[in-house]
């Protein structure tokens, strides 16, 4: 039995920071068993946030230069973690940070270079999950039910909260996920506005009331109408949802109450739609499961027939990271990490690029 001592890392698209999370993945039987042993979250610099957040306005070459120096960055911060908290480290796995994410086109892209990342580590690195799959026509989003599936399974709906929300659980036999729509994403939008970079425990939204005119006009979204597999980008967000939001003028907290209980709204449909008995469980992760207005929203929303699970802290905050990092060693095993039932690609795949240090 191999145990893989691996750093997973995850950036998303909330622009909160990079996760990095050190674990144990083992296989014991047909079962997959995990450790999360060390945990760091460093949060962006509002210059960094910017160019992350920028970065789809930039020139090919300009875009480039920001993939090697974001990898750079990464190596550093794992080096640093590395040599401070003394692990030893078999391989590290990267998301990435998404930059531009059009799966119709062909087209997916996470900036942090593998092998400025490795070289600045000086560690073995795994990272580029999401190119192979969408070359196989398939969206390339959600990843994460593949940790759903071996790490998860005992409950029956998978729920991350991140700046997007998608679900994922069992549906014949197969792991069936897709992006629900908005999570964070556009609460952050609404306090960064303001000057903060987030609403803690919904503490403002609770005092807001919803605007129904800006709640009818998310929830009339066209994303919502179309089946899955599917899956959106921060090009969606901006082109769709910002107008809806900037054009709406009210108080910050209404406006927060509105996006939490659009946010709920969109989730318990698609859990309605696929329950297939009372008294299933929701397992909650991501930011999202932080915000107890929302957590509580959403249980008000799907009612007694579902219960809602929030995790540790520590699973909340460092899941995706975890994920990744399984990703990572599945990749090594040559074992299926990418799944077609997920993304509509035309097969399942082992996805995912190995660098090593020089």
């Amino acid at each position: 039995m191999t145990t893989y001592k691996i750093l997973g890392l995850m950036s998303g698209t909330s622009l909160d920071g990079l996760d990095l999370a050190y674990c144990t993945i083992w296989q014991e039987g047909h079962t997959w068993q995990f450790g999360i042993k060390k945990t760091k979250s460093v949060s962006y610099s509002k210059e960094m946030q910017t160019q992350l957040k920028d970065a789809i306005l930039l020139s090919a070459d300009e875009l480039l230069k920001l993939h090697n120096s974001y990898g750079t960055w990464l190596g550093e911060q794992c080096d640093l973690f590395i040599n401070d908290n003394g692990l030893e480290v078999d391989y590290i796995s990267s998301h990435g940070h998404t930059t531009h994410h059009q799966p119709g086109n062909g087209l997916t892209f996470q900036v942090g270079n593998g092998q400025h990342l490795a070289n600045t580590s000086h560690h073995k690195v795994v990272c580029d999950f999401r190119t192979n799959d969408v070359a196989l026509g398939g969206q390339g989003a959600p990843l994460v039910p593949i940790g759903d599936r071996l790490f998860f399974n005992k409950y029956d709906f998978c729920l991350n909260l991140g700046g997007i929300s998608n679900i994922s659980f069992e549906h014949n036999g197969k792991r069936i996920a897709y992006d629900i729509g908005l999570a964070n994403m556009i609460l952050n939008h609404i306090t960064r506005k303001e000057g903060l970079d987030y609403d803690a425990g919904g503490n403002l939204a609770k005092n807001g009331k919803i605007n129904p005119e800006m709640l009818n006009e998310l929830n009339e979204l066209e994303f919502y109408k179309l089946p899955f597999p599917k899956s959106i980008g921060y090009e969606w967000f901006i082109e769709k949802v910002v107008p809806i939001v900037d054009g709406t003028e009210d108080r910050m907290e209404n406006l927060l109450c509105t996006g939490i209980h659009h946010v709920c709204e969109q989730v318990a449909i698609q859990v309605k739609a696929n329950q297939k008995k009372p008294g299933s469980t929701l397992f909650v992760s991501g930011g999202g499961a932080l915000n107890d207005f929302l957590i509580e929203t959403l249980q008000e929303k799907l009612g007694n027939s579902v219960k809602v699970i929030v995790p540790s802290k520590q699973l909340i905050e460092f899941k995706e990271a975890l994920v990744f990092a399984l990703m990572g060693v599945l990749r090594i095993e040559k074992k299926t990490n990418v799944l077609s039932s997920v993304t509509g690609a035309k097969r399942d795949s082992s996805s995912g690029v190995l660098f090593l240090p020089t």
